[in-house]
């Protein structure tokens, strides 16, 4: 079966996406490395600032299954609920990797804050700093009005603007 690619161009980035051959991993294995994270409610303090949030981060993850070659791990945080902050609103955060590592723990970022650890870079700061403090990652900021937050989770090879994505994986954060 033959690759198929598909390139876009987003900001500066040159985005390739790869469908899995018959010997690649189809699905990352994502999950959360702490048990107050349990993709049904947000957990009590992770919310924003604006609404009583104590220290808020966002939820250390578990990755496995990684494909050979991905050099970074991407995290886009989403509101599903309120089109503005979807699609990675939230910021897009993206962790750096070596290219045969497959598993390992991607450590929490505190919210509303551009100062992050030299293993992460910012691929974009989230969207409402007007709403709250403005950083690379804006945690669940709806005031408790039930709306539903995700993290989209891409695998990637980055060689200059020219990012390939292996695969990706939803994990549902939960209600807030």
């Amino acid at each position: 079966m033959k690759n198929l690619t598909l390139s876009l161009l987003i900001t500066t980035f040159c985005i390739t996406s790869a469908t899995a051959t018959s010997g690649q991993i189809k699905k990352l294995d994502v999950e959360f490395a702490d048990t107050d994270w349990n993709g049904i409610a947000v957990p009590q303090g992770q919310q924003c600032l604006k609404f009583g949030g104590d220290k808020p981060a966002t939820p250390r993850l578990k990755i496995s299954d990684v494909p050979a070659g991905t050099t970074a791990i991407i995290m886009e945080y989403s509101d599903k609920a309120y089109k503005p902050m979807d699609n990675g609103g939230h910021g897009k955060l993206a962790y750096r990797v070596g290219p045969y590592t497959t598993h390992f723990i991607i450590p929490a970022i505190k919210g509303h804050t551009f100062e992050l650890p030299a293993t992460f870079y910012s691929v974009s700061a989230h969207q409402g700093p007007d709403w709250d403090k403005a950083g690379a990652y804006m945690p669940p900021c709806s005031g408790g009005n039930k709306h539903p937050y995700q993290v989209l989770v891409k695998a990637v090879k980055q060689q200059g603007p020219q990012v390939t994505i292996f695969v990706q994986q939803v994990l549902e954060m939960g209600l807030y």
